[in-house]
């Protein structure tokens, strides 16, 4: 072939795709807004009538006979009509695709449940799947500002009832002193000492969940050798143990030592030993275990088993609530020690554990003991 003859071909191949792509762009721009089913149709044609156009114009130029000319245009054709057919077939496969796309995230706004989609191709579903796992994250986070919402309603509820009824034997009994009308003074002046000293226990314990949730909790870790801490921790609660004849027991590897902040670690014993102790029968059992933790990563578990009872699923799933106390709660079974010190808690101190230990970047978790005796809180730290 000669030079001039392969450049007419190219110029003529040219020209017909140039001005194939003219129309189709200003086609495109003025169906811009059309469904995705005729943009595709579209880049089909453009495709295909580009080398319809293209073949036509160089059979003219090589004056071909009718009949092979005919044979030419009948073939193009053809090819021609299949191309956009299988385009618009394929458009309106992705337009139901989209469409099953479109249906999810719209159920998901109202919310409603819609499963992924299993057609379509790879990208869709990819999408359909992020939907879906974006609708369960957006689930787990509204079940849990629920449930926040509701402690802190509970909070306020439980907080002012503690508040109140402290105060009221605080009012009656300072009215009493004051208009002397008082049996026994002294036993007066000692009660007064008692809810004094649970106001302060109280306020206390919010105070430090106010440091805890705003971040403003600041830990100096050192060496704390725990066999140290829970003997402490345990001579701590012993008082209360005796007062509602309880018994204590502790066993604790030798040698066992973390890097922690030894007061925020000693709260966390010493409120996981009252709250055993609190939930515990008379002639019940509290024991504190402290071992190293199976696994190939370094770290301590720390676990305090109690007589409750054990829990329900539900309780077990908000035991760590702030403010939350179960449904006996306001009902001890047994009367509080002389010296207040057993009283009953408003909720906090299961909620500062949780604080605290995630403030160490551990973990804590409450498991039932078989036949429902009880149940042990575990606080996995690292060593």
């Amino acid at each position: 072939m000669k030079f001039a003859d392969a450049a007419l071909i190219a110029l003529v191949a040219a020209g017909a795709g140039l001005a194939v792509g003219l129309v189709g762009l200003l086609v495109a721009w003025l169906t811009r807004r059309w469904s995705i089913r005729w943009q595709l149709t579209l880049v089909a044609a453009v495709a295909v009538l580009t080398v319809f156009g293209g073949v036509l114009g160089i059979a003219w130029l090589m004056f071909l006979s009718g009949h092979d000319l005919l044979v030419i245009t009948v073939v193009t054709s053809i090819a021609v009509v299949v191309a956009i057919l299988v385009a618009f077939v394929i458009g309106s496969a992705m337009v139901r695709w989209s469409g099953a796309v479109q249906l999810q995230a719209r159920q998901m706004a109202l919310g409603g449940h819609q499963k992924p989609s299993e057609s379509g191709p790879r990208e869709l579903r990819s999408l359909s799947a992020e939907l879906a796992e974006t609708q369960r994250r957006l689930e787990e986070a509204s079940a849990r500002e629920a449930r926040l919402e509701e402690s802190r309603r509970e909070l306020i509820s439980w907080v002012a009832h503690d508040l109140r009824t402290p105060l009221a034997g605080l009012r009656a009994m300072a009215e009493a002193l004051e208009d002397g009308i008082a049996a026994d003074p002294h036993r007066y002046h000692q009660r007064i000492r008692v809810e004094v000293e649970r106001l302060a226990r109280l306020v206390d314990d919010l105070f430090e969940l106010s440091r805890i949730q705003a971040g403003a909790l600041t830990l100096t870790p050192e060496p704390v050798l725990l066999g140290d801490l829970v003997s402490e921790a345990l001579a701590g609660a012993d008082p209360v143990a005796r007062e509602r004849r309880v018994r204590l027991g502790g066993q604790v590897e030798d040698g066992l030592e973390i890097t922690a902040d030894p007061a925020s670690l000693s709260r966390v014993v010493s409120n996981l030993l009252m709250n055993a102790i609190r939930h515990t029968p008379a002639d019940g059992t509290v024991e504190v275990r402290c071992q190293l933790a199976p696994g190939d990563v370094r770290s301590v578990d720390l676990s305090v088993s109690d007589g409750c009872g054990g829990l329900d699923p539900g309780d077990m799933e908000r035991v760590f609530d702030l403010g939350w106390q179960g449904s006996t709660a306001r009902t001890p079974a047994v009367p509080e020690v002389t010296d207040g010190s057993s009283a009953q808690g408003a909720g906090f101190g299961l909620a500062i554990v949780k604080g605290l230990v995630d403030a160490h970047r551990g973990r804590v978790w409450v498991e039932n003991l078989p036949a429902a005796t009880g149940c042990r809180f575990h606080v996995r730290l690292p060593a």
